[in-house]
């Protein structure tokens, strides 16, 4: 059975970080991008940063460029998304996903609260 497991959310006051995880198992984790999206109340789900397994290359949404780094631990099947400065504006159900390329996300984690305080 594919699984994405999210992480690392949390409480955090504005200015701070969090990093965030996603552990995959059940598929061949170096034939898919990995990325990770997010759904504030209200607002539509957006895609926030992707790192591409096949030639490394990463993506990031402008809101997030400069802040928010994404990385993977091969060895342990493993995404990570480090939010640095973090902003009110940063708070949202945070969630992992899995596809081929980036853009096409097959498989969905349940997600991780993050909730960035004034």
């Amino acid at each position: 059975e594919v699984q994405l497991v999210e992480s690392g959310g949390g409480l955090v006051q504005a200015g701070g970080s969090l990093r965030l995880s996603c552990a995959a198992s059940g598929f061949t984790f170096d034939d898919y991008a990995i990325g990770w999206f997010r759904q504030a109340p209200g607002k539509e789900r957006e895609g926030v940063s992707c790192i591409s397994r096949s030639d490394g290359s990463t993506y990031y949404a402008e809101s997030v460029k400069g802040r928010f780094t994404i990385s993977s631990d091969n060895a342990k099947d493993t995404v990570y998304l480090q939010m640095n400065s973090l902003i009110p504006e940063d708070t949202a159900v945070y969630y992992c996903a899995a596809g081929f390329y980036c853009s096409a996300p097959d498989y969905w984690g349940q997600g991780t609260q993050v909730t960035v305080s004034s």
